[in-house]
């Protein structure tokens, strides 16, 4: 385990237009890399960018300074294993998506509760991103939430149309090449990050019930802490998105049975486009449509799609 003191948990204050970096210590003690943006203003709020699985932060940079200067504190950072925060030696390492939301969700948590403790601290989840706050020993502590294709990576939530591509890809080969590697060698694939063998490995044989994917003695602590989460939770997909189909979205928001929960599934229209997809939406392609939409949520809880009844659906109705 890494030895660490306090002292290497400080944010570089320097300016950058990239945000300042920061690091990030784990109860585990594993280090992580981060970036944080200060609103120019004073903060009405703290927001956490939680990304997706094997995408590095830095793809967030921009979203984080558009809401950094729209009056946020922001925070990014990448899970362990992944980009800044990947050790010397990848091959080999044991890190599992259980360990993002144990140890660090919750200490991007920590860091944002302790330096903002008279505002509320907010998520922002894309893919796995939105389902990692619930296995974090803080999640009771989030004031809100807004997910993006958030899902745990179940092969039978993924679009029909793709879905046997999908489980060749993520479910036959990925496994195949971890197990060659040692880790999972995405980047020279041209997929994804390189991913740790537990991330590979957890995502390949994941069950309906991602809680049956541990020892049946964790398993309630996992679900009690998914239901610690009152946080209002805005939960978006898009229609043309693969792997955070409407039945994923909602497979995850059953988890977070405790939170007010809304459902909304955009088209691609919606946005005058043609296709968006998983990962499109946090492109500043979006900076002009979808990105200040999202400020409505963050600001004052108001859903900005409500309008769009025939793609909107309510806790109850998306749950049953």
């Amino acid at each position: 385990m890494p030895v660490f003191s306090s002292a290497m948990c400080q944010t570089d204050e320097s300016p950058l237009a990239d945000g300042q970096p920061i690091t990030l210590c784990c109860a585990d003690g594993v280090l992580l890399e981060g970036h944080l943006w200060t609103a120019r203003s004073a903060a009405a709020a703290a927001v956490i960018i939680n990304g997706a699985t094997g995408v590095r932060a830095r793809y967030y940079h921009r979203y984080a300074r558009f809401l950094s200067a729209h009056g946020f504190d922001v925070l990014t950072y990448d899970y362990r294993g992944i980009g800044a925060s990947r050790p010397p030696r990848l091959r080999g390492c044991g890190y599992r998506w259980r360990d993002w939301g144990e140890q660090d969700v919750e200490a991007a948590l920590q860091t944002m509760l302790t330096r903002r403790s008279d505002t509320p601290v907010m998520v922002v989840g894309h893919s796995i991103g939105g389902f990692l706050p619930g296995l974090a020993p803080s999640a009771g502590r989030i004031a809100r939430m807004l997910t993006v294709g958030a899902q745990y990576a179940w092969w039978g939530d993924y679009r029909r149309d793709a879905r046997a591509r999908l489980f060749l890809k993520w479910h036959v080969t990925m496994p195949v090449l971890t197990a060659v590697f040692g880790y999972f060698p995405g980047r020279r694939l041209g997929w994804l990050e390189d991913l740790p063998a537990g991330v590979a490995l957890e995502w390949s044989f994941r069950r309906s019930r991602f809680e049956r994917s541990y020892p049946a003695r964790e398993r309630l602590l996992l679900l009690k802490r998914m239901e610690s989460v009152t946080a209002p939770i805005l939960a978006v997909t898009v229609s043309d998105d693969d792997i955070g189909s409407p039945a994923a979205i909602r497979r995850t928001l059953n988890y977070y049975h405790a939170a007010d929960r809304m459902a909304v599934v955009l088209h691609p229209a919606d946005l005058n486009r043609k296709t968006i997809g998983h990962f499109s939406l946090f492109h500043d392609s979006h900076v002009d449509r979808f990105w200040p939409d999202t400020l409505r949520w963050l600001q004052a809880g108001d859903n900005p799609w409500a309008a769009l009844r025939s793609t909107v659906t309510t806790a109850e109705q998306s749950l049953r």
